[in-house]
């Protein structure tokens, strides 16, 4: 009785090509075929390491037609890398619907970590607040951005959003209108690659930092907007903070935020940003 193969998920180089790691190296030159994101890009990556093997293309157009042709692959024993054009598969990049229809189908997954655009960017950012949150891409209508900015808009922890170099500016300039202008943002652009850029100012002169030269609107980006001061936390006094803790202890984060507002008086966006605090273990 034959095994079944296996589905490696492969992390690749976000620019710089020795930044792929050893491992996966050993993974490609393995494997019975590659399923890739853009095959005439990983051929490139293949030719520079000397790696010949048959690439399958998954893409976001086809991912779930080719899911049940990969699915068989496995079936019948073979083992096939998933790798995207840069980073890590299924990480705001397709590969996550061919996943999930592996392992429903009961096959095994392997992933192969290397490069990462989000966490380089935060390594070097020198944020010193505890916990970010991923979004990926914002929606490119600037209504639909300004809908999921506003919803994020009391989060207590570092905001990471990926953006393409023709929204950059509208992005941020939704950033600041909702988010607020003085909040500070990281703009990380080409990260690995030769004009790699690391720019930190307010929110509200990001717009116009990025329009001063048009260099700096090319290329890849992650932008990382830090949380916002917490002034507010002033405003709320002892008694409006011991009410939501007492009301934590007991009800969901929105009920004990809007219980505490009721009895205390006090703001609720101010509430609901020390709320996010406690229950991520963050304090003053």
């Amino acid at each position: 009785m034959s095994h079944s193969g296996i589905l490696y998920v492969v992390a690749t180089p976000i620019g710089n090509l020795q930044d792929i790691t050893l491992r996966a190296l050993e993974v490609l030159r393995a494997v019975d075929a590659i399923a890739a994101e853009d095959t005439r890009h990983t051929s490139h990556l293949l030719a520079h390491f000397a790696i010949h093997k048959k690439l399958v293309a998954v893409h976001e157009h086809n991912e779930r037609k080719a899911a049940d042709a990969l699915i068989a692959r496995l079936q019948a024993g073979e083992s096939v890398a998933l790798v995207t054009d840069a980073g890590t598969p299924a990480i705001s990049d397709p590969g996550a619907l061919l996943v999930d229809a592996v392992r429903t189908a009961g096959l095994q997954v392997v992933p192969v970590p290397g490069a990462s655009a989000i966490i380089a960017a935060l390594s070097a950012a020198g944020i010193t607040t505890a916990g970010f949150h991923f979004h990926g891409f914002l929606p490119a209508s600037g209504a639909a951005r300004r809908r999921v900015l506003e919803a994020l808009r009391a989060s207590a922890v570092t905001l990471v959003f990926y953006e393409a170099p023709h929204r950059v500016v509208a992005s941020v300039e939704d950033m600041a209108q909702v988010l607020g202008s003085a909040r500070r943002l990281t703009i990380a652009r080409e990260l690995t690659k030769t004009f790699e850029t690391f720019h930190r100012c307010a929110l509200g002169d990001a717009a116009a930092w990025l329009e001063q030269d048009s260099n700096r609107q090319r290329g890849e980006f992650v932008l990382l907007v830090e949380p916002a001061p917490i002034a507010e936390l002033a405003e709320l006094g002892d008694e409006a903070c011991r009410i939501l803790e007492s009301l934590l202890a007991e009800l969901p984060l929105k009920q004990a935020v809007r219980l505490a507002a009721e009895i205390s008086g006090a703001k609720k966006n101010a509430l609901y940003r020390r709320a996010l605090e406690l229950q991520n273990g963050i304090h003053e």
